[in-house]
């Protein structure tokens, strides 16, 4: 098989910008990411690569951080002729998730991003851990590799819907879902787990839930809250993370409105989490 090296320099570097940039690359043909230091480095299978999905990603991408001037330039060369996801899964080896209760995630991710090993995700299942979570629904928006929604299951949660606008990053959660011993069965009339493609309107086809969780960048998160708050019942949280303080004032200015009170914050280095109750 031969593979397109693509480079992404981003000025500045913004780690929540990367994480956008893979997810939405993937619809250009490319199906491996590796993070580097001042932006990212993805792998296209060349019978599938579509520069002009590519040029749309960054487009895209510019776009949601518009407000912090990011600009992103990209080189194309021929890779050497091999699996490069499949070198890039044995050369990354990710150690199983401890949560607060000892019980252990084992994730698998087929992109360099969502193994738990992120300030947001750590500080949401924090947060998480501290709820009661028995009998509940719970909705992760934007799943990514699953990880918080395999998570509220094990701290007692009866049922996840999740989604990903993603379909590299959907089979990847299905993947981990099996791999934690739960089975995502489309076809029962009420599955503990659902795993949908597409965006905040596949919430339409989702239950009211008890808690929702959204660990996306800034200007996803106020586009897409009134769909989150409709979708939650009363009483119910919403756990939210993906930005750094400045924003979370405008986060404040968008939820207050929709019936939202804030009840935590979380810091972990640059980045912060929310906990709000309908």
């Amino acid at each position: 098989m031969r593979y397109f090296e693509l480079s992404f320099e981003m000025s500045p570097y913004n780690e929540a910008a990367a994480d956008v940039l893979a997810a939405l690359l993937a619809d250009g043909g490319c199906d491996t990411f590796e993070p580097t230091a001042s932006g990212l480095k993805a792998y296209a299978l060349q019978d599938t690569y579509d520069e002009a999905a590519i040029q749309g990603a960054i487009a895209t991408t510019t776009a949601t951080f518009a407000d912090e001037s990011l600009s992103i330039t990209y080189t194309c060369t021929e890779a050497p002729d091999e699996n490069w996801n499949a070198t890039w899964e044995a050369e990354h080896h990710f150690e199983p998730i401890s949560l607060p209760d000892g019980q252990q995630l084992q994730i698998i991710p087929r992109q360099a991003f969502g193994s738990g090993e992120h300030a947001t995700t750590r500080m949401i299942l924090g947060l998480l851990a501290e709820l009661p979570l028995a009998h509940t629904t719970v909705i992760d928006a934007g799943c990514g590799t699953g990880i918080l929604g395999i998570a509220a299951l094990k701290l007692g949660a009866a049922r996840v819907f999740a989604y990903d606008i993603d379909e590299w990053s959907v089979r990847n959660a299905e993947e981990n879902f099996e791999l934690n011993g739960i089975s995502v069965d489309k076809l029962a009339p009420q599955p503990s787990a659902f795993i949908a493609l597409g965006d905040a309107s596949c919430l339409a086809q989702a239950p009211q839930a008890d808690i929702l969780l959204a660990n996306i960048n800034r200007n996803i998160l106020l586009a897409d809250m009134a769909a989150f708050v409709a979708h939650v019942k009363k009483d119910g949280c919403v756990l939210l993370s993906g930005f750094y303080e400045q924003d979370i004032q405008p986060l404040l200015e968008c939820t207050q409105p929709l019936g939202l009170t804030l009840q935590a914050t979380r810091c972990d280095g640059d980045w912060r989490a929310l906990l709000l109750r309908k």
